[in-house]
């Protein structure tokens, strides 16, 4: 007898939740807009910590990295405070409610396109390139 895992139906034979499964490749529903918890704590986070540093916080994170240059061995006491401003400009941007849908929406759509084609983003940013 096969177990379901995900809607808990008798009698159906998905082993996946119909939102896990199911679009145009098997990857998921394109137009599903629902988040797993490992989406909202983990993957849209490390969106928002990629995205922030590279725009909103970019001129700290240059000033910290000269900084730790320079200063080598010594650098965990005498960075404190482009540390400390970078930490600040990162809290900042991470409790911005703009900053945060802008970022979900994003995942969303790269998620979306990844289930409608089976393309990542990664490789379709790839052959942009070349």
């Amino acid at each position: 007898m096969a177990t379901t895992l995900g809607n808990g139906n008798e009698g159906d034979d998905c082993v996946l939740s119909k939102s896990l499964g199911g679009g145009p490749l098997g990857l998921g529903d394109p137009d599903d807009r629902s988040l797993r918890k490992a989406e909202k704590e983990i993957l849209i986070p490390a969106k928002m910590k990629e995205k922030a540093k590279r725009l909103k916080c970019a001129s700290e994170v240059k000033d910290f990295g000269e900084c730790a240059k320079q200063q080598g061995l010594m650098m965990p006491f005498m960075c404190r405070p482009k540390a400390k401003s970078l930490e600040n400009c990162l809290k900042a941007a991470y409790s911005d409610p703009a900053f945060i849908a802008l970022c979900t929406e994003e995942f969303l759509e790269e998620r979306a396109h990844f289930r409608r084609t089976g393309v990542k983003a990664k490789e379709r940013k790839k052959d942009a390139i070349l």
